[in-house]
């Protein structure tokens, strides 16, 4: 009971505030498809703009992710072992490095704008409505990378409640700003006409600020005794204790696991935007969705990277093994219940989310896989937490390389089987097909080489010997 109540105190914060993430980009999409109502733009158009936009930013902010992933793991291991100076130490190194990598992405914006668009084919409507996104929302990217670090540290301290509290402001303030920035206020004296499609960016980047000013109230708040009020600053070491060269090889190892995930979400929209503004729109509004899955399953893959870290640190390979046993157990909760939500509710969910009858009408058609995708998803998303806890980075790079390659192969394999038709339609739904077949074969391949892997890269980790 003691175990399992732990990992719910982990996991419930981090489900409730990562539920608000996809919100955001929902409402965002919902927002953008009714803009459309207005004429400055169609809805398929508008929708796109917002999914090359975000899709463009996760290219650039997923390099980073680092700065969450590698926190976490390390913090939790500093905890195991009861090192608060190393804890600190943890914080403050991640907090420096995402303060000088958001200059880089503030200093090469323009630059990475023009090299995108060679590469992302979409129509000329959509790519100026993404580029208008982008010079926006680039300038949250200080608050951005530090809420990373943010979140990993505090998860890595065992402390579920603190991203949530963040997250959850973060997101509520993001939905709220982006509706009434784009479509304007009338509440008596809060009177606003409102900036259109603008405003969407814009109420991101002022969400995003919000969040790094709650971040701060609760490590004050929650930490300044515990933590940062039991040693003094000279104390704190900016050399990472397993030294510089292992510290820079753990992060390069993910930053390749996170352009593999770039690579797959990248290649799911550019390789639907193909076919024109509705498909491009179906394929995103259907992500969008199936995002909701990943985001309710990491509530437990944080649970098994916080007490999997605190294993290890505590070098306890009994507690590793019944901790892995537990949070599987949830996630297949979890999977069950997301299976019976997208059997009856994913064409519904589409329906709130724009009012174009042909984005509506082609969704239909790929409903079915979203009701697979949480079978597939399940032990992947799960094992990502537990390898990460572990900082066995290498393993989850080289688990990302295989499944990135079993996703492209998986698409031209069934696309040269199926494809040839000389409907555009017809083709354009061929290719989608494709694609959610592809991601489907990627999340296998990515459960199976990490659960073989288990014994010898996590387990062995624990042992005192």
């Amino acid at each position: 009971m003691g175990l399992n109540s732990d990992i719910m105190k982990l996991a419930v914060p981090s489900i409730l505030a990562n539920v608000t993430v996809p919100l955001v980009g929902i409402v965002d999409m919902a927002v953008a498809g009714h803009l459309g109502d207005t004429g400055a733009a169609s809805s398929a158009a508008l929708i796109g703009g917002i999914a090359i936009g975000t899709m463009l930013f996760d290219l650039m902010y997923w390099v980073f992710g680092f700065l969450r992933v590698g926190t976490g793991g390390l913090a939790a291991q500093a905890c195991g072992r009861l090192d608060i100076k190393e804890a600190a130490s943890i914080l403050l190194r991640a907090l420096g490095l995402a303060l000088l990598c958001a200059l880089l992405l503030v200093a090469v914006q323009r630059l990475f704008l023009k090299g995108a668009f060679l590469f992302v084919d979409c129509s000329a409507e959509t790519e100026l409505l993404a580029t208008r996104y982008i010079l926006i929302r680039i300038w949250a990217a200080p608050a951005t990378l530090s809420l990373m670090a943010f979140k990993g540290w505090f998860i890595g301290m065992q402390d579920g409640l603190s991203p949530m509290i963040t997250d959850i402001t973060v997101n509520a303030i993001n939905a709220f700003m982006s509706i009434a920035l784009a479509s304007g206020l009338n509440w008596g004296p809060l009177s606003f006409e409102g900036m259109g499609f603008d405003g969407i960016a814009l109420g991101t980047v002022i969400a995003q600020y919000s969040g790094l000013l709650c971040a701060l109230i609760l490590l004050w708040s929650r930490y300044r005794r515990t933590v940062f009020g039991k040693i003094r600053l000279r104390d704190i070491s900016p050399v990472p204790e397993n030294g510089f060269l292992s510290f820079f090889g753990m992060n390069l190892d993910l930053i390749i696991r996170s352009l593999c995930l770039i690579g797959i979400y990248i290649g799911f929209t550019v390789l639907s935007a193909r076919h024109g503004d509705v498909l491009l729109a179906t394929a995103s509004l259907l992500m969008k969705l199936m995002m909701l899955f990943s985001y309710l399953i990491d509530g437990f893959a944080y649970a098994g990277e916080a007490l999997t870290g605190k294993c290890i640190g505590e070098r306890d390979p009994f507690s590793l093994h019944k901790t892995v046993s537990c949070v599987s157990m949830w996630s297949l909760v979890v999977t069950v219940f997301s299976v019976t939500v997208y059997s009856a509710a994913t064409v519904p969910m589409v329906r709130a989310m724009t009012t174009d009858p042909e984005v509506i009408e082609m969704s239909a058609n790929f409903a079915p896989w979203l009701i697979f995708m949480p079978v597939f998803g399940c032990m992947a998303f799960t094992w990502d937490g537990i390898y990460i806890g572990a900082t066995q980075s290498g393993p989850l790079r080289n688990s990302m390389l295989l499944s990135m390659a079993v996703f492209f192969a998986a698409y031209f394999i069934y696309v040269a089987i199926a494809g040839g038709s000389s409907d555009p339609v017809s083709e354009g739904m061929t290719a989608l097909h494709g694609l959610f077949l592809g991601y489907m074969a990627h999340l296998l391949v990515r459960a199976l080489y990490l659960r073989i892997g288990f014994q010898r890269y996590v387990l062995s980790k624990a042992s005192i010997f």
